[in-house]
């Protein structure tokens, strides 16, 4: 008996979301394009999985190809595998979103595919190459999500950081003004935070006290669960 299946193949490549918090703005990284399709265009970072390579260290390697950056949070959450995604052929991605610390962060695109690199706020995106818009919006919708359940933003935040800068980031994320008060008592009462004996320098206001994120309460507290669902 012969075997009359036919042979399929598709190109794999993985396109990466990368969040940061800058100024009081949430942005995500883009590249200005320098190949076609869509030459001179703004997309995601991305690139083809090598055959030998597993998805997850493509990603980790894109990540580090444009940021030079190791061990930045970074998730898998969807795969894009529509028919006319690319005008090339089938190509079938596996988008991941990143968070990073901006001012950590250098641009130092090391592939010949991107002329250039930046950060864009995510509220005043163009339209940019392939269906990459519609995976910057997936992106930021699983983000809006699991900061909820975990303290993502942490992430994204300098090592040490003012409460009103953290409300700051939350509402950006969340798209909703959060009391203050409340959401104060909640994240001191979580015990998420431990207040340093330091405060801002070189500010025109009253300086704030600082504050670092105490990542061993967190890791204890994801076993259990809990949720910042309310704020």
């Amino acid at each position: 008996m012969t075997n009359d299946l036919p042979l399929f193949r598709s190109v794999f490549t993985v396109d990466c979301v990368i969040f940061g918090f800058d100024e009081g703005i949430l942005k995500i990284l883009l590249i200005e394009r320098g190949d076609e399709p869509y030459v001179g265009k703004l997309a995601l970072p991305g690139n083809f999985v090598g055959e030998d390579e597993n998805i997850d260290t493509a990603a980790q390697r894109v990540l580090f190809e444009l940021t030079g950056l190791n061990k930045i949070y970074m998730e898998q959450f969807y795969t894009f595998g529509e028919t006319d995604r690319h005008p090339d052929g089938r190509i079938i991605t596996i988008a991941y979103f990143a968070l990073i610390k901006v001012q950590k962060q250098v641009l130092t695109p090391r592939v010949s595919s991107a002329r250039n690199a930046g950060w864009y706020p995510l509220s005043e995106l163009p339209r940019l190459a392939f269906d990459h818009t519609a995976i910057a919006e997936m992106a930021f919708r699983k983000l809006q999500r699991k900061i909820r359940f975990e303290p993502l933003g942490f992430e994204l935040l300098p090592d040490k950081f003012t409460l009103s800068h953290l409300q700051r980031l939350y509402e950006d994320v969340l798209e909703k003004t959060i009391d203050k008060r409340n959401f104060r008592k909640k994240m001191l009462s979580a015990g998420l935070l431990v207040e340093l004996d330091e405060k801002q320098k070189n500010v025109s206001h009253r300086a704030a006290r600082l504050y670092r994120f105490n990542r061993r309460k967190y890791n204890n507290l994801k076993e259990k669960g809990f949720d910042f669902g309310n704020l």
